[in-house]
């Protein structure tokens, strides 16, 4: 999940469009979108976003990749890793990138249609950036799945703003901490110990934070649709609140490697017994919140709830998993 590290940059990066009139608004609220180019807003956005992706695409280099073997740019096939985890995780990231960034445009005064090519143009970067840095190491390599689900995410938005002018279906994530197994798993030649618990916190992370952006075991990537938006206006249903979702969502459990649960450590090796740890898949139904559709006039409120938007909030939910169990979560997150 290195592209993660990218996220940052939405709200600078998404002045790359040309501008089309330049006028700065004096009495114009700080949290207010401009209604023509803000010079101010742009200049500061294109060049702060200039400088900070390329910081942010050194610093990358040399934290990530500058201690693994490079070679020459080749192809990875990993389509069959993680059950399409990271797959989803590259689909939710792109869609998530190009609406910040689009939303980002809006706020500098660029005209609508340029900051939606803006907001696409800006999540396939910064996707293609962390791609092609894979595509140079001998651990890794650029991988054609990874960028058609990064091409999918951005045009999701792309073509929903273009048809719609509206986001009816977003890409959402949640993360609910999973239960790792403590008992003892012996290599197979019997000398060494480890755990399932210890295996997830070497691959996943200690931190909350770190588990958040990569815990296969506990992220629920979900396909967010307001329901209320397919409704012609006047005939839309009084009760049915128009900021209420309804969210159809993918996770996957029992991952400790990338294609199946054996694993190399201190020399030896390790594996989970299958029967006891199946790698399976879950489908979640739930409802959710668009806080883009909740009523404010405050323009805090609507960058904040532009920013938070990409979190499925708790709900009720209901499980099924790809070993034939149904399941309902009173409250899932």
């Amino acid at each position: 999940m290195k592209r993660l590290l990218f996220i940052v940059l939405f709200s600078l990066l998404a002045c790359a469009g040309a501008p089309t009139q330049a006028q700065d608004a004096p009495h114009l609220s700080f949290w207010q979108p401009a209604d023509t180019l803000h010079k101010t807003r742009f200049w500061l956005c294109a060049g702060g976003g200039s400088a900070l992706y390329g910081a942010v695409s050194i610093g990358l280099y040399n934290a990530w990749y500058k201690g693994y073997e490079l070679t020459a740019f080749h192809l990875f096939d990993d389509w069959g890793e993680w059950r399409h985890m990271d797959k989803a995780g590259h689909l939710f990231t792109a869609h998530m990138e190009s609406t910040l960034a689009f939303k980002g445009a809006l706020w500098t005064g660029i005209n609508r249609r340029t900051a939606m090519w803006t907001g696409f143009g800006v999540g396939m970067l910064l996707q293609s950036t962390v791609e092609v840095m894979d595509g140079f190491s001998a651990k890794w390599g650029f991988s054609l799945s990874d960028m058609g689900f990064n091409l999918l995410g951005s045009s999701l938005f792309l073509a929903q703003e273009a048809a719609w002018h509206e986001q009816r279906i977003l890409m959402k994530t949640s993360y609910t901490e999973p239960r790792h197994a403590s008992e003892p798993i012996y290599s197979t030649d019997g000398q060494l110990v480890t755990t399932l618990y210890a295996r997830a916190r070497e691959l996943y992370g200690i931190s909350y934070p770190e588990r958040f952006l990569k815990g296969y075991n506990g992220l629920t990537v979900w396909a967010s649709v307001n329901p209320t938006s397919f409704w012609p206006k006047p005939n839309r249903p009084v009760f049915l609140p128009q900021w209420l979702n309804i969210a159809v969502g993918y996770g996957a459990e029992n991952l400790y490697g990338g294609f199946d649960n054996q694993w190399q450590s201190n020399g030896a090796t390790f594996r989970a017994d299958p029967l006891r740890y199946p790698r399976y898949s879950q489908f979640y139904l739930s409802l959710d919140v668009d806080f883009t559709r909740i009523p404010t006039r405050s323009y805090f409120l609507k960058t904040v709830f532009n920013v938070i938007n990409w979190i499925k909030v708790p709900a009720p939910t209901i499980e099924y998993n790809t070993i034939g169990n149904f399941r309902v979560h009173p409250v899932m997150w």
